[in-house]
This record gives C-alpha cells, structure tokens and sequence, in this order.
C-alpha cells in the first residue's frame, strides 16, 4: 500500500465529501465546489470527520498503489482549494512592462507590437496589485498552476538580462554576455 494512500484526509469544518453516482466524488466548501471520477481500482470511505481512500483488489498491485496515492493526494488538494484556496505570484521584469488585470482577463503589454490578452478559465481569477506583479488564485490546484503556467510560457525569463515572466521568488541562473578579446 502507498504510505501517503494511507493517511486520512481531514474533513474541515464547512466541508462535505460526498460520493455519487457513477464513482464521483464531490468537494463542497466555503470557496466553492470540485469533483473527481474515481479510478475502478480505488474506493472511497468516509468516517465521521476523515476520509479513506481505500484500494480494492480488482487491479494490477503495481498500478493500484501508485492510484492510491495519487487519488488520496488529488482529495486532499480539493479539500484544502475549498476551505483556503490556491494562488500563485508571477512577476513581470523589464522595462515598460506591465499587466492590467480584471477578475476574468488579464491584459500584457511586455515589448511585443500588440497587447496580449488572457482569458480566465472559470473558477479562477486574476488581481495586479502592482503593474508588474499578477495574482493567480482559486479552488482547483491544477488550473491555477496551469495558468500561470500558460502565463509564464508567452515569455519566460531568459538567461542574459534577466528580462520575463518568472514566478514569485524563481531564481534565473544569468550567462555573461559577448567577452572581446584584445
């Protein structure tokens, strides 16, 4: 068995798990709601104010384990994305470069010829509380960092001056430039 499977999910206060039809599972909570389909080899118990994930013997021993973490770890996140929430801080470095930001797009101006403009999945939703600084928050995990990933790819920081979008706190490993020789 996974030693992370094994581990309970603590239900939080304002929180309901509840499994449905189909093998779903379903998270709702103060900051809104997330379902995952569950895999034939994993089943779900829950006990008061834990849930268990629990594997079955229908699958490959090998696959099952690996299932049984994953799908305790992919519970978890939503637990915790409803009751506290996810957010990611990417931060706009160069001159002239900035990012004006609405809850459902946000607007890039960073040295291309035209502004480029991102829209928000649902559920997630983007702040600028300084001109190069883009707040990416909200319940699911995976779609806030795949947007800030998505964010990041448009122009990523490179390696001589510095210049980009790098996440809060990333550091870029800096080459030196042309050497002449006399």
């Amino acid at each position: 068995m996974s030693r992370i499977g094994k581990q309970p999910i603590a239900i939080k206060g304002g929180v309901s798990i509840t499994q449905g039809a189909g093998r779903s599972v379903t998270v709702k909570g103060p900051k809104g709601e997330l379902s995952l389909s569950l895999r034939p080899e994993i089943d779900l118990k829950i006990e008061g104010e834990e849930a268990l994930v629990v594997p079955n013997e229908t699958g490959e021993a090998r696959q099952t384990r690996a299932y049984h973490g994953l799908t305790r770890a992919l519970i978890n996140n939503m637990v915790v994305g409803v009751t506290e929430g996810y957010e990611k801080i990417l931060e706009i470095v160069g001159v002239g470069w900035n990012a004006q930001g609405q809850k459902t797009k946000v607007v890039l101006n960073i040295g291309f010829c035209h502004p480029v403009e991102i829209a928000m999945p649902k559920g997630v939703e983007v702040e600028t509380p300084n001109p190069t600084t883009m707040v990416i928050r909200g319940s699911d995990k995976q779609a806030v960092g795949q947007v800030a990933a998505e964010i990041r790819k448009i122009r990523p920081p490179e390696p001589y001056k510095g210049k980009g979008i790098r996440y809060q706190g990333e550091y870029v490993r800096r080459k030196a430039g042309k050497s002449f020789g006399s």
